[in-house]
C-alpha cells in the first residue's frame, strides 16, 4: 500500500499517523490540526499517490494537540512542555506588556514570560477560519477556545474583529513599513504571524504606541532552539525537533499542487536517499525561521546559513510553500490558499504615508512573517498585492522538504 493510500485509510478510520517530531525531544511540534484534504477549490477525499494534491497536511497529521486545563487558571501544553495563562490579556504596549510579566501570579507561579514567536505559534490551530467581509460572527479562531479564551476586536465599537493580535517577545532585527522598530506577534483571528511596529507612524505622521493582547508563558527554556547537524549528504537533522530537512531548496517556483507533486516525484526517485519526505507543515516550516536574521541586516534570509536558498536578486529570496491549507473567507473560496513562510522581506505594496501616498514596495511584516497565497492562479493579476498592507502574490513559491528523520 503506497504512503499517500495508507495515511488515506488511517483519516477514514479515525486513527492517527505518524510524523512530526517525536516525544521527549525538546523542541515538540504539534500538527496544525488539519485532518480534512482540500485541492485549490474546496474539500475533497484523500488523495492517492499520484493524484492531485495527495501529501497535504492532513496526510501528515503529526501529533495530535493536547492540553490539560490545570484549574488555576493556567493550561498545560502536554506536548511541548509549556504552560500558558488561560485569560486572554489585556491590550498593552509591547514595553508595558513584557514588564507585566514579572508581577503575574497566575496559578501561583512566579517565572512568567513573555512567550518568543515560535513559542506562542505552538498554539495555532489551522481548523480556524476568518470571514472578511462576515466578520466574528462566521469566523473561528485559529485556537483551541476549549482551553484558551479568546476575543475578537470589538466591532461594536468601529473596531475591525481582526484586530485583536498578540505581542511575542521577538523583535525583528529589522525594521518594517519604512522604518518602523518593529515585534513579532501572532494573529489567532486570521492564522498569520506578521511583524507589528512598536508605535506606527498614521495620518500625519504622528507615532503612537501600538496595544495588542498578551498572553504569558512558562516552563521548557529549550523550546524553539534549534540544534541543526548537517549529515554531509545533502541533508541537515534538526536534532531538537527531530527533524530532517533538504539542505537545497527546489531551486524554482511553482504553484501549491506542483508544489506537493514535486515531493511526491522526489520520494520516487529517493531523493537523497529517502522516500518518505514531505511538504511540511506550517509549523514545521516556521520552525527554521532564524529570528536573529533579516536581509537588511545580515544579507542572508531568516535561516541559519548551513541551509542553501535560492536568492530572487535584488535582496529579495522566495517565499516557500507549506502543505497547509489556510482556511479563510466566505464559504465558497475557504480552500483557495495555501500557508507561506517568507525567509526573505516580507513584502507589501504600502501607501505612504498611510492613506495618502503613493505605493511603495516595502518589507511590510518581516522577514520570519507566515502569510498565504492564492495555491493557483496569475500573480499578474494582484499588481498591488492584496490585504490592507497590499501584501505580495507571487503564487510561484519555492520548496524545502522534510522527514521525520529522529525518532
Amino acid at each position: 500500500m503506497n504512503e499517500c493510500r495508507a495515511i488515506g485509510v488511517m483519516l477514514a478510520l479515525g486513527l492517527s499517523a505518524a510524523g512530526g517530531s517525536g516525544a521527549g525531544l525538546p523542541y515538540t511540534i504539534v500538527g496544525t490540526g488539519q485532518t480534512r484534504c482540500y485541492s485549490d477549490s474546496g474539500e475533497i477525499p484523500p488523495p492517492k499517490s499520484g493524484q492531485p494534491f495527495c501529501g497535504q497536511d492532513a496526510q501528515h497529521p503529526g501529533r495530535s494537540p493536547a492540553y490539560r486545563d490545570n484549574g488555576d487558571g493556567t493550561v498545560s501544553d502536554l506536548n511541548t512542555g509549556l504552560m500558558w495563562v488561560q485569560a486572554r490579556g489585556e491590550k498593552a504596549t509591547w514595553d508595558a506588556a513584557v514588564a507585566g510579566a514579572s508581577g503575574c501570579r497566575v496559578g501561583g507561579h512566579s517565572d512568567w514570560r513573555m512567550p518568543a514567536i515560535k513559542e506562542l505559534y505552538s498554539l495555532i490551530n489551522f481548523t480556524g477560519g476568518f470571514d472578511f467581509h462576515a466578520g466574528a460572527a462566521k469566523s473561528r479562531p485559529y485556537l483551541d477556545t476549549k482551553y484558551f479564551q479568546f476575543v475578537y476586536g470589538d466591532e461594536s465599537k468601529g473596531g475591525r474583529a481582526i484586530d485583536c493580535q498578540d505581542w511575542t517577545a521577538t523583535q525583528y532585527v529589522g525594521t518594517t513599513m519604512n522604518g518602523n522598530t518593529t515585534v513579532f506577534g501572532v494573529n489567532f483571528a486570521d492564522g498569520r504571524i506578521k511583524g507589528y511596529p512598536k508605535a506606527p507612524r498614521g495620518r500625519g505622521g504622528v507615532a503612537a504606541p501600538k496595544l495588542l493582547h498578551v498572553r504569558y508563558v512558562r516552563g521548557n527554556p529549550a523550546y524553539g532552539k534549534n540544534d541543526f547537524r548537517e549529515n554531509g549528504d545533502g541533508t541537515i537533522t534538526d536534532r531538537a525537533t527531530g527533524l530532517m530537512w533538504s539542505k537545497a531548496d527546489s531551486k524554482l517556483g511553482m504553484d501549491w499542487q506542483a508544489a506537493l507533486a514535486w515531493v511526491e516525484k522526489r520520494n520516487a526517485e529517493k531523493y537523497l536517499g529517502h522516500s518518505d519526505w514531505r511538504l511540511p507543515s506550517a509549523k514545521e516550516l516556521q520552525s527554521l525561521v532564524d529570528y536573529t536574521r533579516a536581509p537588511a541586516v545580515t544579507r542572508s534570509p531568516a535561516i541559519d546559513p548551513v541551509f542553501q536558498t535560492t536568492p530572487l536578486g535584488d535582496g529579495e529570496y522566495p517565499f516557500f510553500w507549506s502543505g497547509t491549507t489556510h482556511l479563510e473567507g466566505p464559504p465558497d473560496r475557504q480552500a483557495t490558499a495555501a500557508v507561506y513562510v517568507a525567509f526573505g522581506r516580507a513584502t507589501g505594496w504600502m501607501q505612504f504615508p498611510p492613506g495618502k501616498g503613493s505605493r511603495q514596495l516595502l518589507d511590510v511584516h518581516g522577514a520570519g512573517a507566515q502569510r498565504s497565497d492564492p495555491k493557483r492562479g496569475d500573480p499578474a493579476a494582484f499588481p498591488q498585492g492584496r490585504g490592507p498592507q497590499g501584501d505580495v502574490v507571487r503564487i510561484s513559491n519555492f520548496v524545502r522538504c522534510v522527514r521525520d528523520g529522529v525518532k
